[in-house]
């Protein structure tokens, strides 16, 4: 029994961006599933709206965590079914990240993919350091983001999360961590998913207008 505290959602969060960017054996990283939607028709945008719908679809198969072996790699002390929703959702942000001709590599992008996760409650983050949502973030905005602003902004996100997730919420490792079918299926959530993936867009993929 695991209770959730900011240190293990940050610690959730690393391993998610970490599997999301080098990949997982048997599913795309990041980079891959990006690549595949840029060879759709269509503006960047409109790549950017099939890829969030393909991710709500698939999510809602049990098949989906079959490639999730790496959770049996956590920390006893990362709930393994928080980690699979947040796998999920970071691996979309950072494919739009991607998508959107950012370096996922980078602290400061990889800050603004975990702001990304806080769906519409990111928005305030996101305007303190000043981003105006809904037109993209330049190279040059996200070079301008110092280590202590980093810092701050992760542990505002941390505490969204923990928040989000219930701070009294006690997992039972011993049910989540085999991986029968229905950890991604059963605990994430389509609406929020939709949500937190229409931030991610016009966060990094500008909106184009005739």
């Amino acid at each position: 029994m695991a209770a959730l505290t900011e240190s293990t959602i940050h610690q959730a969060l690393d391993w998610a961006y970490d599997k999301a960017v080098n990949g997982v054996p048997g599913l795309d990283s990041a980079v891959e599933l990006a690549a595949e939607y840029a060879k759709q028709d269509g503006t960047l945008y409109d790549q950017a709206n099939a890829l969030i719908r393909w991710q709500i679809a698939k999510c809602a198969t049990s098949g989906f965590v079959t490639g999730l072996g790496g959770l049996m790699t956590l920390p006893v002390a990362i709930p393994a079914n928080i980690t699979s929703v947040l796998y999920v959702q970071v691996r979309m942000i950072a494919a739009l990240a991607h998508l959107g001709g950012h370096d996922i590599k980078d602290d400061r992008v990889k800050t603004l993919v975990y702001t990304a996760l806080c769906g519409n409650a990111a928005l305030p983050v996101l305007k303190e350091i000043g981003v105006k949502v809904g037109t993209k973030v330049t190279q040059k905005m996200i070079q301008s983001i110092s280590r202590e602003v980093i810092i701050s902004i992760n542990k505002t996100v941390g505490f969204r999360l923990l928040t989000k997730f219930g701070s009294t919420g006690v997992i039972n490792l011993g049910k989540a961590i085999p991986l029968v079918g229905g950890i991604v299926g059963g605990t994430v959530d389509g609406v929020a998913t939709n949500t937190i993936g229409n931030v991610a867009r016009d966060l990094f993929i500008a909106q184009q207008t005739a």
